[in-house]
C-alpha cells in the first residue's frame, strides 16, 4: 500500500517539474509526471526488494529525490529537442 504514496509523491514531483521547467507548451502535460512515476514505483520497488523496510528513512527519501533526478533533465532534453526540430522545420519549409 506504501508503493501507492511513493507514487502519489513521484506524481506531485513530476507535475511541479513539469510547471518549473521551460519548453512546457512543446510537451505533453502528462510527461513529467510520467516520468517520475516510474522513475519513484522502479526506486520504491527495487528498494523493497533489496530488503529495505518502510521504517527505513532512505526508501522514503529515495522516493522524494530519485523522481525529482531523473525526471528533470530528461524533460529539459525532450524540451530542447523539440525546440530544435522545430527550428529546422521551420527552416525547411521557409518559414525563418
Amino acid at each position: 500500500m506504501q508503493i501507492a504514496l511513493a507514487l502519489l509523491i513521484a506524481v506531485v514531483i513530476g507535475v511541479a517539474l513539469h510547471f518549473a521547467l521551460p519548453h512546457r507548451q512543446k510537451r505533453g502535460v502528462v510527461v513529467a509526471p510520467a516520468i517520475a512515476a516510474v522513475a519513484g514505483v522502479v526506486t520504491w520497488a527495487a528498494l523493497t526488494w533489496a530488503g529495505v523496510g518502510i521504517d527505513n528513512p532512505w526508501i522514503w527519501l529515495s522516493a522524494i529525490v530519485v523522481p525529482a533526478v531523473v525526471t528533470a533533465p530528461v524533460v529539459l532534453a525532450l524540451g530542447a529537442a523539440r525546440v530544435r526540430g522545430d527550428e529546422r522545420e521551420r527552416q525547411r519549409l521557409g518559414l525563418v
